[in-house]
């Protein structure tokens, strides 16, 4: 018990009023029946005034302790909170309201990273003093489970309570979000950003779709059984599929954040204490990329697909495929159906090009996401591309977002046809066309069937559009040389990765190859005419 209370507050309650501590050790110098007894004993607590002690007999001594109003205390009410800092991604953790052995907790996502984005989000932590969720509202832990608590130290402590209500017990718990349905639930909605499958947006997609809350009650543990006594989970991660991948710092206490009030009121609330947890898109080491992209273009029939292992291979392939071969280059008409069945196209176009064929052949990309970029028209005062998004994976991707960096030619955009797109200016350069479904079509379905499962391959989901550029005012352009190709391409936030090779420009190819045949026409000419 860390805390006194008097006569009043819980009417004559001794157990409340009181507390007895033991202390147990071996004494020296000091012969039966004598006691020990220490020189002084007083509270530290500032306010007090405490004179010398009694002693009562031999073995006891008594002080009387009374408040002292000329004292002034040495704890302030105001403390000092780090200032709040920015990045890809920031976590809120909002203590709302707290009792001696639980509290409630806000936890709001936010996303503030243009490309930045989750889908299906799952966050972790640790707990550090043995704390439990005892209920949430707007997501839900991934695996409920009160084991932990009734063979552990909680279910010791709380015998009087049920644990089948518990909801985790873990001491790294998972949390996910609720499906829309769940947003006006009584019971488990009615959090604001709650519940929409785990998406969270860019802002400039949708503000209202870039947070995501949720709240939780926490059960604590002794010796922390005082509503003043909060402790924050540590090791925050936060993922989603087919998303950037996300390195989160500590939390760190700042000012106590201000919402709106639930009552409707015109006023905002202020939280008992507040968190915050910074979280940047970054690269590991290893980590294989999630989608890829190939290249194709109007003067050449042969598309240049996704490199060979592009989202990475198994240990196991190497057995039955070459996981170091460049990838072969296809018919068009190759990339609309999947790796497994795109074999016998591709070895039929090696032999009518004359292209190589490795053996073994190389292996796949292994993508759930590919992305076609095609260089469709190339004029003296303008140029088109268009992009195909292809679908392999067997989730569906709602308010999906595609955007692709072109060094010099992104100034030139003219209009997306199909897609809703835009120019986005990122760290001061104005080269990023963003681009997303019209309402309506703003959903990339998952790979499904074919017509017949039994010999038809199965089919990707797809979306596509026509995009025109302007020359105008950009001199010295060479779309063929790569100008008409991106430098980076993003799928939902991921960056996908890019073929080695351009097209090559056949039109070169076959000027140069005719040039000598002119030649050969022109000698024969000359010597029948001698």
């Amino acid at each position: 018990m860390t805390d006194l209370k008097t006569a009043i507050e819980t009417a004559g309650d001794l157990t409340q009023m009181q507390v007895q501590v033991k202390l147990l050790g071996t004494q020296f110098g000091v012969a039966l029946p004598s006691s020990p007894m220490p020189s002084n004993i007083s509270l530290a607590n500032d306010g007090y005034r405490c004179p010398k002690p009694v002693l009562q007999g031999k073995s006891e001594m008594h002080v009387c302790c009374t408040p002292d109003p000329r004292v002034k205390t040495n704890i302030t009410t105001s403390e000092e909170f780090l200032p709040r800092q920015n990045g890809d991604l920031t976590i809120m953790y909002d203590v709302t309201r707290t009792y001696d052995s639980s509290y409630w907790a806000q936890v709001t996502i936010s996303n503030h990273n243009p490309l930045g984005r989750l889908d299906y989000w799952q966050l972790s932590w640790d707990w550090m003093r043995d704390e439990f969720i005892y209920s949430m509202k707007g997501a839900y832990p991934s695996v409920v489970d009160s084991t932990d608590c009734i063979f552990g130290r909680q279910g010791t402590y709380y015998r009087d309570l049920d644990f089948a209500n518990v909801l985790s017990c873990e001491r790294r718990p998972t949390i996910i979000d609720l499906p829309p349905t769940k947003a006006n639930d009584t019971t488990l909605g009615m959090i604001p950003f709650c519940c929409r499958n785990g998406t969270i947006l860019p802002s400039h997609m949708d503000p209202t779709k870039s947070v995501s809350a949720f709240q939780m009650q926490v059960f604590k543990m002794p010796p922390d059984l005082n509503r003043s006594q909060l402790t924050p989970p540590q090791n925050w991660q936060i993922s989603g599929i087919l998303n950037p991948t996300y390195k989160c710092g500590p939390p760190v206490r700042v000012s106590p954040s201000q919402s709106a009030d639930s009552s409707g009121l015109p006023l905002n609330s202020t939280a008992v204490a507040s968190w915050q947890v910074v979280c940047n898109i970054t690269q590991v080491k290893g980590d294989s990329p999630k989608c890829c992209v190939s290249f194709s273009a109007f003067y050449n029939d042969s598309v240049v697909p996704c490199r060979t292992c592009a989202c990475g291979c198994s240990h196991n392939s190497a057995n039955t495929c070459n996981a170091t071969a460049p990838a072969m280059l296809l018919p068009p008409d190759a990339l609309l159906v999947p790796f497994e069945n795109r074999t016998v196209k591709a070895v039929a176009w090696a032999g009518l090009k004359h292209f190589p064929i490795p053996n073994p052949k190389p292996c796949a990309d292994n993508c759930g996401v590919s992305i076609n970029w095609h260089l469709y028209t190339d004029y003296r005062d303008g140029w088109s591309a268009r992009i195909t998004l292809f679908n392999w994976d067997e989730v569906n991707f709602a308010d999906w977002f595609a955007a692709v960096e072109m060094n010099k030619a992104a100034p030139g955009f003219q209009a997306m046809y199909s897609f809703n797109a835009t120019t986005l200016e990122l760290d001061g350069f104005n080269n990023t066309i963003f681009m997303q479904g019209n309402p309506g079509l703003n959903y990339l379905v998952a790979e499904a069937d074919g017509v017949n499962p039994a010999k038809d391959p199965r089919v990707p989901g797809k979306q596509q559009s026509v995009i025109s550029f302007t020359k105008k005012n950009l001199p010295g352009l060479n779309m063929a040389a790569g100008d008409g190709f991106p430098t980076k391409v993003f799928f939902n936030g991921e960056e996908c990765l890019l073929p080695k090779l351009l097209p090559a420009n056949d039109s070169r190819r076959n000027i140069a190859s005719f040039i000598p045949s002119i030649l050969i026409l022109l000698l024969v000419f000359v010597f029948i005419q001698q």
